[in-house]
């Protein structure tokens, strides 16, 4: 009887162990607020309700339309007139670059990485370089909108952003991220291809146009047009009545990370080391800009978004440098694991090189976007 009572002990651990393992961001966070509430007592205001509900909505409409498939629909359409490996490549790298803006980061990459990956196993072309520069692409391509991001997402509703302020703030990495895309591109090598995919069909047209309108909607909530609450609530509604599986889809563990990072800064913000750190090293801009790059490389943007801005409020050089620094290594933006974890998948052999190159491509932008951004930085101040 005790033996029994052992073993399944023993496997609840063990079940509970692999599901932490799943999600090391989310572990993380929930260690670090753990810890630092025997530093701090938490206090309700460290969480910033206007992210979490605004995220909420996001991800329930962005949900509806993977449901729907129009991603799929818009993307199969387009391949299937491709008569060339570069144009195919093309395509799946623009498609992650303008959606991204959109359905965030995250999203485009495991809506359209697979597709990459179906492609080139039906076509035995490698692929490589077209996911990872779908990655720089989607990473590029959320900085430039709000909702593009959790960061931004987080930046946009702290500081309480104007929409004209934010546009002219990204309007030179967006110039800049459409040309290097542009670039490299246009050194793909093509080779004569026809591609022949299954046309998806979507039987739902008046989902999709009431799920438009939502999105719609939540986009005007988070410009500050529409009360976020009353977004909050249509949005709940439309999902109760078209599809109530949405509610099982949500990723609750990205809300519950960003509590636990709200939390967690909430407590450690207030120690005086951390407070001596922040009057030593976050002075002006610059070293804002600078540290906010730096601290993504090694926490990610999301958290080091969160972190920082609790000691700076000049938000310019914060938004610019944690969507810079999602550039470099792996971890920097958790989207550009999403991309290795897929690729990886299919191809197992290959993540030592895939990692290799991809460090090389992403610090090459890294260094690129950093310097130049800072010059522009410079100019306009």
């Amino acid at each position: 009887m005790k033996e029994n009572v052992l073993i399944q002990q023993r496997n609840r651990f063990e079940l509970t162990l692999g599901w932490l393992k799943k999600d090391l961001v989310f572990t993380s966070s929930l260690v670090l607020a753990t810890a630092s509430c025997f530093i701090q007592p938490p206090k309700l205001e460290s969480i910033n309700f206007h992210v979490l509900i605004s995220l909420f909505n996001l991800m329930l409409a962005i949900k509806a339309f993977e449901e729907l498939k129009l991603l799929d629909k818009l993307a199969i359409s387009l391949l299937n007139k491709c008569r060339s490996s570069k144009s195919v490549s093309a395509i799946l790298i623009l498609l992650c670059f303008f959606s991204s803006m959109i359905v965030t980061n995250d999203v485009a990459l495991l809506t359209f990485v697979p597709l990459t990956l179906v492609i080139s196993q039906k076509t035995k072309l490698p692929m490589m370089e077209t996911v990872i520069l779908q990655t720089i692409a989607a990473n590029l391509g959320s900085s430039l909108t709000p909702m593009g991001n959790p960061q931004n997402l987080f930046i946009y509703s702290y500081f309480a952003i104007k929409p004209l302020s934010f546009f002219i703030t990204v309007a030179f990495m967006a110039f800049v991220g459409v040309l290097s895309i542009y670039l490299l591109i246009h050194r793909l090598k093509g080779t004569k291809l026809l591609v022949d995919l299954t046309p998806v069909v979507m039987n739902d047209r008046k989902k999709v146009m009431v799920w438009g309108l939502v999105l719609v909607m939540i986009v005007a909530s988070i410009f500050g047009i529409l009360n976020v609450q009353i977004a909050f609530v249509i949005t709940l509604l439309i999902s109760l009545l078209f599809n109530k599986r949405l509610f099982l889809k949500v990723d609750y563990l990205l809300l519950f990370t960003f509590i636990c990072f709200f939390v967690f800064i909430g407590n450690i913000s207030h120690t005086e080391t951390l407070q001596s750190f922040a009057r030593n090293h976050l002075k002006n801009a610059d070293s804002v800009y600078f540290m906010s790059i730096i601290f993504s490389q090694f926490i990610s943007n999301v958290p080091a978004s969160i972190l920082l801005a609790n000691f700076t409020n000049d938000w310019k050089p914060l938004l610019l440098g944690v969507n810079i620094g999602g550039l470099g290594t792996i971890i920097a933006s958790l989207a550009s694991v999403i991309s290795y974890k897929l690729f990886i998948q299919s191809y197992p052999s290959e993540g030592k090189p895939y990692l290799i190159k991809f460090t090389l491509y992403n610090f090459t932008f890294l260094i690129l976007f950093a310097f130049a951004q800072y010059a522009i930085f410079k100019i306009t101040r």
